[in-house]
């Protein structure tokens, strides 16, 4: 494993409970500036293995970018049960909810 993955794991594992945090800020704190479509990979292949809040990253215009419906349903409702609040059409306020 990269000390970037490592890095993009702690920072994830790290986000609180009723929080969000951008993919573009993930990769940032974790030394890409350029790596936001890096952490989506890696959200997408281990965030079952290392048991990630992946619900709690967003696009860097504070919307839920999932285009399954399903899944972008699942995770507006999982933001949701946090006491996040979320648009019907997926958006969240990154001034109250972001860090």
């Amino acid at each position: 494993m990269t000390q970037f993955t490592e890095e993009v794991l702690v920072i994830i594992k790290g986000i609180p409970y009723g929080r969000v945090m951008s993919y573009g800020r993930v990769a940032r704190l974790a030394g890409n500036t350029r790596g936001a479509r890096q952490v989506v990979r890696i959200l997408h292949s281990m965030s079952e293995k290392y048991n990630l809040p992946w619900h709690r990253i967003i696009n860097s215009k504070g919307k839920i970018s999932i285009t399954d419906k399903r899944d972008a349903a699942i995770q507006r409702e999982l933001l949701i049960s946090e006491g996040i609040e979320v648009t019907e059409d997926g958006y969240i306020d990154i001034s109250i909810y972001g860090i």
